[in-house]
């Protein structure tokens, strides 16, 4: 059985610093790697080791797999690829294998397979889960998506086979609008991931994005971490998460969880993946997709169950066994993840690349952050936006949305836009706290224009002026006066409560 003691992240940011923790919790050392455009990143500072992957400042690519492979071998390492960069990439898994390196993930076989959707929805088939009414091989060309739009009906939608990420992906309502979205998917399928395939699916009205975390092990066993809610999407991308989910009953919950996991045995799958559905107002419930790795939002999982997930990624790479038996995972209150966003939400969620002035995380009990930033850090145009996961947990939902108002109203990011002030909208929202939300909400549900207003009307700049021009005028007077009274309140005091002032404000 081979022994894992020196583990090389090949990502960036919050996702390798949260790898690196748990290694060092295992007594396991680390290895980073970054770019020149990364030199002074927090991932960087916090492994044992450090390589730059690149030679020019110009190059900002985490995208060399030869190099990487190459400094694995010389450290000794094994790989964790986070997510996103080479996560899902069977031929990375697989060079990793050729030389003799071990990969903290599935096989190379379950990541092409479930790299292709209609693969994907074929095995699952199989395996007697659940798929929404669709093709089962790429669309060849208009013709046939005419024809398969007739037979299943209107409203459909058109998906990249090798997409994610929702790019590749058009809703099209009714047929004089196939052409268009046929001809543009096709197009953005081929610019974002070299294949213009396409598929259909029927489009399920007013969906919720439910996903099951799965684990296997390379002895047969395969357990599930109950659900998340992920209902809350911009443009295809989650922007908040919760588990469980506050909209399935008891009786769909666990028919998801026995299809989940009697996928994972059927496939023969290990370490951990999701399996994503969408469930329509009726409660049925349809295959999407399987991710075949850690998900962004996997620490609302592990709030609420209390199982390190990388931890058991590295034991199940290791060759041994998981730690738990299905029984023993227990569901222990709701959590909650605010994915905060480099991102002006008043302005289209346009990126907000630039200097931190200002970083204060929040802190006390039931809060979580997982963070690749801190004051001083230049946040890059080159790399995804988001730049922390801030987590609530309660012990209802409730509490957790207490816990989480707070969290939000503690964290203070100044020098860039973030995404902190839609977030904080989001959980007063009447629909939102309702549970019964969709992945309409932000287009339907959610009023961008009160934020916009909110944003304009913002009392902060005006009271913090006010305070320092008071301040000012009584340092002036003070140095004027002859003596000091030796009662009544002091300017230290009077600073505090006006910061204080100012940070509720804020």
């Amino acid at each position: 059985m081979p022994e894992i003691k020196k583990v090389l992240v090949a990502n960036r940011g919050e996702i390798a610093i949260r790898v690196f923790r748990t290694c060092r919790k295992m007594g396991i050392e680390t290895v980073a790697i970054y770019t020149h455009a990364d030199r002074k990143a927090p991932h960087v500072r916090y492994a044992d080791e450090a390589y730059c992957i690149t030679d020019s400042p110009a190059d900002t690519s985490y995208l060399k797999m030869d190099r990487i492979i190459d400094i694995a071998k010389k450290t000794g390492a094994a790989i964790h690829p986070g997510y996103g960069f080479y996560a899902e990439n069977a031929d990375f898994a697989r060079a990793c294998a050729d030389s003799g390196i071990i990969f903290i993930g599935p096989s190379p076989e379950h990541i092409e397979l479930m790299g292709s959707k209609t693969g994907a929805r074929k095995a699952m088939i199989e395996a007697g889960v659940p798929v929404v009414p669709g093709t089962e091989d790429p669309v060849k060309d208009l013709n046939e998506a005419k024809k398969v739009a007739d037979e299943i009906g209107y409203p459909i939608m058109l998906k990249a086979v090798h997409g994610g990420g929702g790019k590749g992906m058009r809703l099209v309502e009714k047929p004089e609008d196939l052409e268009s979205a046929f001809r543009t998917a096709q197009s953005e399928a081929l610019n974002a991931f070299g294949s213009s395939e396409v598929y259909i699916e029927k489009f399920i009205v007013q969906p919720h994005h439910v996903e099951i975390q799965v684990i296997g092990d390379k002895h047969g066993n395969a357990l599930h971490l109950f659900e998340r809610e992920c209902s809350i999407q911009r443009r295809h991308q989650k922007v908040i998460e919760e588990a469980p989910s506050p909209f399935i009953n008891d009786e769909t919950r666990a028919k998801m969880y026995e299809v989940a996991v009697r996928a994972v045995k059927k496939l023969g799958y290990f370490s951990a993946g999701t399996l994503e559905f969408i469930v329509g107002a009726d409660q049925n419930f349809y295959f999407l997709e399987m991710n075949t790795r850690l998900q962004v939002e996997h620490p609302v999982t592990e709030l609420i169950t209390g199982v390190d997930l990388v931890n058991q990624m590295i034991r199940v790479a290791a060759g041994q066994e998981l730690m738990y038996k299905q029984e023993e995972i227990q569901r222990r209150g709701h959590a909650i993840e605010c994915r905060i966003y480099a991102e002006d939400p008043t302005n289209n969620f346009a990126p907000s690349p630039g200097l931190i002035t200002v970083y204060e995380e929040p802190g006390g009990p039931n809060v979580r952050v997982d963070s690749g930033a801190y004051q001083g850090y230049e946040v890059p145009l080159y790399y995804d936006p988001m730049i922390a996961k801030l987590c609530a947990v309660g012990k209802d939902r409730e509490f957790a949305i207490r816990n989480m108002r707070r969290a939000l109203s503690e964290y203070k990011i100044a020098g860039i836009k973030t995404s902190i002030p839609f977030h904080i909208r989001v959980l007063k929202n009447e629909t939102f706290l309702s549970g019964n939300y969709d992945t309409g909400f932000i287009d339907n549900k959610f009023d961008m224009e009160d934020l916009k207003r909110r944003e304009n009307e913002d009392v902060t700049v005006p009271v913090i002026a006010a305070a320092i021009k008071q301040l000012l005028s009584e340092k002036i007077a003070a140095e004027r006066a002859v003596t000091r009274p030796d009662v009544g309140e002091s300017t230290w005091k009077r600073s505090g409560k006006l910061y204080n002032i100012c940070n509720r404000l804020a």
